[in-house]
């Protein structure tokens, strides 16, 4: 199998469904003469020319409202946020619109539309480029959320969120885009809401998302070679979750870590930790221990910054508290 980019599947996966469907179509800030900000449409628009490779101006809400609208009518936009931290402007039609019209209608309208770009920290880009928004979205009942940690499984899932009759927000990560793995050329989707155990072990269960799954199989070599054997998960999709998988997991290894790029308060860790402690308390053996981003916007400061994301020693001192080896 070829490599790929995290941002060529991203690509692939909405050329292969334009080809197969004319009903798709793209738009977003420069998602056509400059091929995305990413690259991750580029030669999209000579594919598909400009009615159906669309750039907008710079206004969130408008372009948002739009593609609301084109699902309403039969249509299946994908919307790139240049960031997720500017589809802040357009939340009202997210939330207030695509996640709630097909309910208001008792079903008669479908909201077939995908919502993607990048989300959480990207480096030095400042307390206002650096959120991560999976668990403000998963909040909203109707809304379809997947935060994807690798491009096998970025391109089935966003193949299965384009034909999905219902809003999806789709999670990347800036700093993933160049990543690389062996991508079947041939067609496969992937089920939305089914995790992934993706390092099998007996002595602790860590979920990760995201970008958070790197870090936590970093520490999970690392336990390795101490004799801690992490049994890892990947979650994939925020909402739906797939609490089965980690219950099972937990009920076998009788400890977890949660690790999560957002803020403690309400964030995915916190939803994942009750749910395990009122599905699977009689199995623990030590409390759940999260690992998140501190209560504090993102700072600017390298070294600070740094100290603020989660890193593998974090989810390393997590694993030793719950298995008592700290």
């Amino acid at each position: 199998m070829p490599q790929k980019q995290f941002r060529e599947v991203i690509r692939d996966a909405i050329q292969e469904e334009m080809d197969r469907d004319e009903t798709v179509f793209v738009m977003g800030e420069e998602v056509a003469e400059y091929n995305g900000a990413y690259k991750a449409t580029q030669g999209l628009l000579d594919r598909f020319g400009e009615k159906r490779v669309i750039d907008t101006p710079i206004s969130e809400l408008g372009f948002a409202g739009l593609g609301v609208g084109a699902a309403m009518n039969g249509l299946r936009p994908i919307v790139e946020f240049m960031t997720f931290n500017f589809a802040l402007v357009g939340v009202d039609q997210i939330i207030n619109n695509a996640a709630k019209i097909r309910y208001m209608s008792g079903g008669q309208i479908k909201i077939p539309i995908v919502f993607r770009g990048p989300n959480g920290s990207a480096g030095q880009l400042g307390a206002t480029h650096s959120v991560s928004f999976e668990s403000m979205y998963a909040h909203f009942p109707g809304l379809i959320v997947i935060h994807p940690s690798e491009p096998y499984d970025a391109k089935g899932l966003l193949k299965s969120a384009i034909r999905n009759d219902n809003p999806v927000i789709f999670l990347e990560s800036e700093q993933m885009y160049g990543m690389k793995q062996e991508v079947p050329e041939e067609e496969y989707l992937l089920p939305i809401g089914e995790a992934e155990i993706k390092r099998k072990g007996n002595d602790v269960t860590v979920v990760a998302d995201g970008k958070m799954y790197h870090v936590a199989r970093t520490a999970a070599d690392q336990l390795a070679k101490e004799g801690v054997e992490v049994e890892l998960i990947d979650p994939r999709t925020i909402k739906p979750f797939d609490m089965k998988t980690v219950i099972e997991s937990v009920k076998k290894t009788n400890r977890c870590v949660v690790v999560d790029e957002s803020h403690p308060f309400g964030g995915v860790a916190a939803e994942v930790g009750f749910q395990i402690q009122r599905d699977a308390f009689d199995y623990l053996d030590a409390p759940v221990q999260r690992v998140t981003i501190p209560d504090v916007p993102a700072p600017f400061s390298r070294p600070l910054f740094d100290a603020w994301l989660p890193n593998p020693s974090q989810v390393i001192d997590a694993v030793n508290t719950v298995t008592y080896r700290k």
